[in-house]
């Protein structure tokens, strides 16, 4: 199959057996074109005395960690073919990924980013509100995990602003022209979990207590990058949830989870509060141990894959997150796959994620 025909399956229809069969297929099938393409990675699998037909599932395809984009520059295509280098957040002295996309991977990223999110907001473009200043996504050519997916999201929005200034300040008058332009309309936020917090919901705060109101009633707001910041302060997903719609009137709140490293394949976190991996990607937990696959409600190290890459040696990566899967094509809001969580970085890790990595900075 395809990718193109993947593409026309909806994100979260396949049960585990069909999923597990068309994924690995697809991965096996990625596995031998970078080993073809890439000598740095036939190099790793020459060492491991990689079998390609010793994978029969897709626990069972190799899988590179991601700090090794931070040390090594891999890419499957030559050097002419590539349209867009990305990079990862990262603190200050901290060194970044560098991922390399051609047409067709940066095309089948933006389609598969679209039929993920659309299934959660439906398939209609609506009036856009990025929680984040423009500077970020000046450089297009090469920008940073934050730019890449201000971008990403922003195909969702048919009139966009940016709610703050270069400054981070929030541009009050500019938000409530927008808000009266499409009044009784449904509104979609885009913005990093603590850049939300610290210059969209405290600023909206203060001005709630001086008789100044927003209503963000008819929104849908979309967030993501980390919550280390924010569980250092106590405030909870829940708390979160709360105290925006307490302030603005906003109840549609979804986190995401996802990475530069495979752009496009994002885990939404549904009406339960759970992540979900699409018919696109999926999440192995693995024990620290001996790296072997974790039961249901175990908690281990999050492994991802993603049928999406073709420019890099991406598609089967071992993060530095922790995490447990909550269960498999039974999640009460009756979308099929894993549903999972992420309990936070591994001990020793490097802070990344727009939201942590900008909170650094920001402290």
């Amino acid at each position: 199959m395809t990718y193109d025909e993947m593409l026309n399956i909806p994100p979260y229809s396949l049960g585990k057996a069909e999923k597990d069969r068309l994924l690995t297929a697809r991965l096996k099938e990625l596995t031998l074109l970078h080993r073809a393409r890439c000598p740095e990675y036939a190099n790793i699998l020459s060492c491991i005395g990689f079998d390609p037909d010793a994978v029969q599932s897709v626990t069972d395809v190799p899988m590179l960690p991601v700090r090794m984009f931070k040390e090594t520059a891999l890419r499957s295509v030559p050097q002419e073919e590539i349209v867009k280098t990305m990079t990862s957040s990262g603190t200050t002295g901290q060194a970044v990924s560098r991922i390399f996309l051609d047409r067709v991977t940066a095309a089948n990223q933006q389609k598969t980013m679209v039929k993920i999110v659309s299934s959660f907001t439906g398939s209609g473009r609506m009036p856009m509100i990025i929680l984040d200043c423009p500077g970020v996504v000046r450089d297009r050519a090469m920008f940073s995990a934050r730019g890449a997916g201000i971008l990403g999201f922003s195909i969702f929005g048919a009139k966009k602003i940016y709610a703050l200034d270069d400054d981070m300040k929030l541009n009050t008058e500019a938000l409530r022209e927008f808000l009266a332009q499409h009044s009784g309309q449904r509104i979609l936020l885009f913005g990093f979990t603590f850049m939300i917090w610290q210059h969209f919901y405290k600023e909206l705060l203060r001005l709630k207590e001086e008789g100044i109101c927003f209503d963000l009633s008819n929104g849908i707001l979309i967030h993501g990058g980390g919550w280390k910041k924010l569980i250092s302060e106590a405030v909870s997903h829940d708390a979160f949830r709360e105290k925006l719609h307490d302030v603005c009137g906003i109840r549609a709140v979804h986190d995401y989870y996802g990475m530069v490293e495979q752009t496009g394949c994002i885990y939404m976190e549904c009406e339960c509060g759970h992540l979900h991996a699409s018919i696109f990607s999926d999440v192995i937990t693995r024990r620290t141990a001996d790296l072997s696959p974790c039961a249901v409600g175990e908690t281990g190290i999050i492994q991802v894959v993603s049928a999406i890459p073709e420019s890099y040696p991406g598609h089967s990566l071992l993060t530095e997150d922790e995490g447990v899967i909550l269960g498999e094509d039974d999640c009460p809001c009756g979308r099929k796959g894993k549903y999972f969580k992420i309990n936070g970085r591994l001990k020793n890790a490097e802070i990344r994620g727009c939201s942590d990595t900008y909170a650094a900075k920001f402290q």
